[in-house]
């Protein structure tokens, strides 16, 4: 699951309102860390499951509508949110996105040390469709 801060337990953590955070559902800053330091000392490697695909359509706590434009992060209007989702995209052309998700690999390198990162909703990155009402077959 998830482990970035949201506001909406029923994302599962799919909802991020806080990038840099990780969910205080899970403890605090110090917790996480101490977790890490343990599965290291037995050998564990920690991958964790990070959402660049998509962010919280919230206004009032995440960064939907961050300079109050609907597309300070993501495209403007429709392909700029996703549907299925109640979320916004994000516009990877924008250095300032690609720069604030690098950063955030790196926030969790840094500060965290963990080993590496599994992207949650791989398709909504790769593609405009989203993935929605596509059948991958193995024919990309």
């Amino acid at each position: 699951m998830a482990i970035q801060e949201h506001s909406y337990y029923g994302s599962f953590g799919y909802h991020v309102t806080g990038f840099f955070g990780v969910s205080s559902r899970s403890g605090s800053p110090d917790d996480f860390k101490f977790l890490v330091d343990q599965a290291h000392g037995m050998g564990i490697r920690i991958i964790i499951d990070l959402v660049h695909s998509h962010a919280s359509s919230n206004v009032l706590d995440g960064i939907n509508r961050f300079d109050g434009t609907d597309h300070c992060y993501s495209h403007a209007g429709p392909r700029g949110y996703h549907s299925a989702w109640d979320s916004m995209t994000f516009d990877y052309s924008k250095y300032e996105v690609k720069r604030f998700l690098l950063s955030n690999l790196a926030w969790f390198l840094d500060v965290y040390h963990v080993d590496g990162f599994r992207f949650d909703a791989i398709t909504s990155i790769l593609y405009n469709h989203h993935g929605i009402g596509m059948c991958f077959t193995g024919n990309y």
